[in-house]
């Protein structure tokens, strides 16, 4: 076999597996309401997969033929799934709509569930590929290192991630995405299968050994040191008789874990406050592979000195950005929490590959690395939802950072002459910890402070909280979705059926029912998304109040949990509560018969200000339009912080040909606070009453800039708020 094999086979194999990321990862998103923890479930289903694909491979380069006929077997097994798919589905790896959810009840099952059945057999083998390749050049060329493949498959992983929301997202819709990358994986399956064939044929041949390239989601660590004739020394790696005790794996395990758990934290956090999108899951996750790749590049990237000092200095940033978060913009919140992350990385990268033992032990090294990653994942899938009352991942992630850190560097002889460095390193190190911990406390306290109930699940974290007392004018129960209200109620008697925050008589939504030209006893409204159930009490007797909701938690809390909110018991209307996505919900009943021929449709679905985007596109409002009279009103929620939502609903309008008004409310100070709502209809008249029409800002001579937002493209940075 020629280098040219080797070099091809990798290069495809570490794209492909990089690729199909955040590829799957959209195609499920609308699925599941859109909600960041879809995207760590993704990476976590990703990073477990992988650690098995790196075990099967350290399998399946042992000496017997069978192992051989086994790995072919597989290849062909994937290549019949993906035809019978492909014949199923509009691509082998996009999931039909009959894997769509039906409930909210076990989100991370159902996502596991549709990975396995659409990615899960492929990518296992994509995994496992590395490995393999590395060990029959070695076979093949005993003499030659495996550095050039390893920066081959860095190269090519990095290519894989960047190129996505630049070059593929844009330009090609999910299902192209998906037969394209399902003819690179056939091309693949080819290269790996012709691998095997020779191998077998050689099975008599000398031995060798393979050393797995494993860390937490996928990055290729070097095999360098494990193929090369001179390896550099470590403080284990010099040693061929030294074994590594309990102490070594735990503290390998801890270093590939925190990594980890900034990695999903960080991504996390940046897409609560923006949007769930695949540009804000390829950042972070490129970042961490750069780390990945500097770090165990020979150690020439990383001095503990310099970064010491530096990360100190960051960590007084992240204290800062994180404490002021609320006001600062967009783009200096990607750029601080993306240097921090890089930095906090870098760090765990670089003393994980100082603590790298002798070559011979790299194998069960780079599986421990592997399943420490795993263990991250876990640990924010699985443990801090129902062990935190808030997103403390992230404060919490970078104490462990620091506190790993001083652990390793204190247990580090240094030489004589380096004494006084290191006393100055552990200093910055102690006073990095100090600072981390109190923000973290500060962060949690904030949480908890004045909370009456706090609970937290896969969607989110969903407080109630007191303001004023009897008697003061403020005296209310409001409910805070993440950062932002999502409903108010007034205790005072009298008061409790006044609407509130957002929803008052004159904000948006509140003109479209209280001004609605047939507003009469019968009226229909749909809200997507529920909050207090505020709107409800708009209703009058005989109207119908749906309301869609994917949170269980909200949905437990506006109908009477805790005694807070009682807009929907107290509401004179017949209220319905539809759990689940909402737009899987209005797919459904249309596809049973049953349009629900809506007088006014609300959509007010955000969190913090993240965005669903995919109830603010073509196929959406399409959806939306046939649930709705000929004369109905959709009233639409914008308000938002970062984003300047007006030109992706005008465009839409533009699209489906609907006349628009746009309401400013700007609050009243005390029932109400500033609203920004856009309200749609087919028919023009409608939206001409004089009470509409009074409270409408001048748009005259308005001409949006954006493209049409569908389910395949959309573009945040060219509506964000300067």
């Amino acid at each position: 076999m020629s280098m040219a094999y080797f070099s091809l086979c990798i290069f495809l194999s570490a794209f492909l597996l990089f690729q199909i990321q955040p590829m799957i990862g959209k195609t499920i998103l609308p699925w599941f309401g859109g909600t960041p923890t879809v995207w760590s479930t993704v990476m976590l289903f990703f990073q477990v997969l992988l650690t098995g694909g790196y075990a099967y491979a350290a399998w399946l380069t042992g000496k017997t033929r069978r192992r051989g006929l086994v790995h072919l077997a597989l290849l062909g097994l994937s290549l019949i799934l993906m035809l019978g798919l492909g014949l199923a589905w509009k691509s082998p790896i996009t999931p039909g709509a009959s894997l769509k959810p039906g409930g909210t009840t076990s989100p991370v099952a159902d996502i596991f569930k549709i990975l396995t059945l659409s990615v899960g057999l492929p990518y296992f083998l994509l995994a496992s590929n590395s490995p393999l390749i590395q060990a029959w050049l070695h076979r093949a060329f005993p003499e030659r290192t495996a550095y050039r493949l390893y920066a081959l498959s860095n190269a090519a992983s990095l290519v894989a991630l960047v190129s996505y929301p630049v070059l593929v997202e844009p330009y090609l819709s999910l299902p192209w995405q998906g037969r394209l990358w399902s003819v690179g994986y056939i091309a693949f399956a080819g290269l790996a299968a012709y691998g095997a064939v020779k191998s077998m044929r050689g099975w008599q041949a000398a031995g060798f050994t393979v050393s797995a390239q494993l860390n937490g989601t996928g990055a290729p660590p070097p095999v360098a040191a494990s193929l090369d004739s001179t390896p550099a020394p470590g403080p284990a790696a010099a040693d061929a008789g030294w074994r590594p005790t309990s102490k070594d794996h735990l503290m390998w395990i801890a270093l590939s874990a925190c990594p980890s758990i900034l990695l999903l934290a960080t991504t996390s956090y940046l897409t609560q406050q923006v949007a769930v999108i695949p540009f804000l899951w390829v950042l972070p996750l490129t970042i961490y592979l750069l780390t990945f790749v500097l770090a165990f590049s020979g150690g020439r990237w990383y001095s503990r000195q310099v970064y010491s000092i530096l990360f100190i200095i960051l960590i007084l940033l992240y204290d800062w950005a994180l404490a002021n978060s609320s006001s600062l913009g967009l783009p200096w919140q990607i750029g601080i929490f993306s240097l921090v992350l890089f930095f906090g990385c870098m760090i765990c990268h670089g003393e994980l590959y100082n603590l790298r033992p002798h070559p011979q032990r790299l194998p069960s090294f780079y599986l421990t690395v592997s399943a420490g990653g795993a263990i991250g994942g876990m640990l924010i899938n699985f443990v801090a939802p129902y062990t935190f009352q808030g997103f403390w991942e992230l404060p919490l992630g970078y104490v462990l950072c620091c506190v790993l850190f001083l652990i390793v560097v204190t247990k580090t002889k240094m030489p004589s002459r380096s004494q006084l460095l290191s006393r100055i390193s552990n200093a910055l190190l102690i006073t990095a910890v100090l600072i981390t911990s109190i923000r973290a406390i500060l962060f949690i306290g904030a949480d908890l402070t004045g909370s009456l109930s706090s609970q937290r699940n896969f969607y989110g974290v969903v407080r109630v909280r007191q303001l004023g007392s009897p008697g003061d004018p403020t005296y209310s129960y409001e409910l805070v979705h993440g950062n932002t209200v999502h409903g108010a109620q007034f205790l005072a008697t009298g008061k409790r059926d006044v609407p509130t925050a957002y929803y008052g008589p004159r904000s948006g939504v509140g003109v479209a029912i209280l001004h609605y030209p047939r507003r009469a006893p019968g009226m229909r409204v749909g809200v997507l998304g529920l909050g207090t159930g505020t709107i409800a009490s708009y209703g009058q007797p005989d109207d119908i109040y749906r309301f869609y909701e994917i949170n269980p938690l909200v949905i437990q809390l506006a109908e009477g949990q805790g005694g807070y909110f009682t807009f929907l018991k107290d509401s004179r209307a017949q209220v319905e509560v539809v759990p689940g996505d909402a737009r899987l919900s209005l797919e459904r009943e249309l596809a049973e018969g049953r349009p629900q021929q809506y007088d006014v449709l609300a959509l007010d679905v955000f969190s913090n200000d993240s965005i669903p985007v995919h109830l603010l596109d073509e196929e959406a409002f399409a959806l939306y339009l046939q649930h709705l009279q000929p004369e109905g009103i959709l009233a639409v929620h914008i308000t938002n912080g970062y984003l300047d939502l007006v030109p992706v609903v005008w465009t839409l309008a533009d699209h489906f040909n609907l006349s628009r008004v746009l309401i400013e409310d700007p609050g009243d100070g005390l029932y109400t606070r500033p609203s920004t709502w856009m309200l749609l209809s087919r028919d023009s008249a409608v939206l001409n009453a004089p009470a509409i029409t009074s409270r409408a800002t001048p748009m005259a001579g308005y001409t949006p800039s954006i493209h049409l937002w569908t389910d395949e493209y959309s573009n945040l940075f060219q509506i964000m708020k300067h």
